[in-house]
């Protein structure tokens, strides 16, 4: 399936909580922030349905974005069901890592094939500030964990202020060397005020060759994270809400008032 301006729509994110572990500086507030209605995130069955229907018109990679996956309650067993879904030749996820050792072994078995893992800094001290409490030991025990399960390639998201020289992004960039580990470097991006660009080391913020549409949590089918725009599965059906959303996929994006954790950035 092609938008407007000639790309081929194949990637669906799906964020599958606005709940998360950690309490990251650039993602949202110290004393947290309000969270969806257990009624409004959408159930299993709904996520399958949407996949289901994103597979039939050409999506072929999907990735299970947050909030955090791993604290949605089952996470293993909806990763069974996508991996069920003929036509589905990527299932990923991305974490922050915590719950990754505990659950490693069961989402390899389960089907996912890969994950990327969220490390702004390799030092506790300074990871625990970014993050808020986190320890960067329960993410090192992860990557260990994914790659013994066969989660490979492990790759690395650092999220950097400007430029991957900064001394946290160069200590991750050792870790990660030393580990045969890639990195994408992520700058701070701001929706509110439309800042973003190309990852580095990755594809993403690269609107030319943008290929993927998001599912947030509470079933809107947004065809820019960098946009307002979003179709309601629940309202409009599967389908429909996908059809539309490609087709208003804009060229560029501009701003968004919505929130990380709800729609996994």
């Amino acid at each position: 399936m092609f938008d407007c301006f000639g790309r081929k729509i194949d990637y669906l994110r799906v964020s599958v909580t606005d709940r998360c572990n950690l309490r990251c500086a650039y993602c949202m507030a110290e004393e947290g922030i309000a969270l969806l209605r257990h009624e409004d995130i959408l159930r299993f069955e709904e996520i399958a349905g949407v996949v289901r229907e994103a597979v039939a018109i050409g999506v072929t990679k999907v990735r299970l974005t947050g909030g955090e996956p791993l604290v949605r309650r089952g996470i293993v067993t909806l990763v069974a069901m996508l991996h069920a879904i003929d036509g589905i030749e990527d299932l990923a996820m991305t974490t922050n890592g915590i719950r990754l050792a505990e659950y490693a072994d069961a989402l390899a078995r389960a089907g996912l094939r890969r994950v990327n893992v969220s490390l702004d800094a390799v030092d506790p001290a300074h990871y625990a500030a970014i993050t808020r409490g986190g320890d960067v030991r329960a993410v090192f025990d992860g990557i260990r964990a994914a790659r013994r399960a066969g989660l490979n390639p492990v790759k690395l998201n650092c999220v950097i202020q400007e430029t991957p020289e900064e001394p946290d992004a160069r200590a991750v960039a050792a870790y990660a060397a030393a580990e045969n580990l890639e990195v994408r470097y992520i700058r701070r991006m701001n929706l509110a005020e439309g800042e973003f660009s190309v990852v580095i080391g990755g594809s993403g913020g690269d609107c030319v060759h943008c290929n993927r549409l998001r599912l947030s949590s509470d079933g809107m089918v947004r065809p820019c994270l960098f946009s307002d725009i979003g179709f309601s599965v629940r309202e409009l059906g599967p389908r429909e809400a996908l059809l539309r959303a490609i087709g208003e996929k804009p060229e560029c994006g501009s701003s968004s008032h919505a929130h990380f954790h709800t729609i996994g950035g």
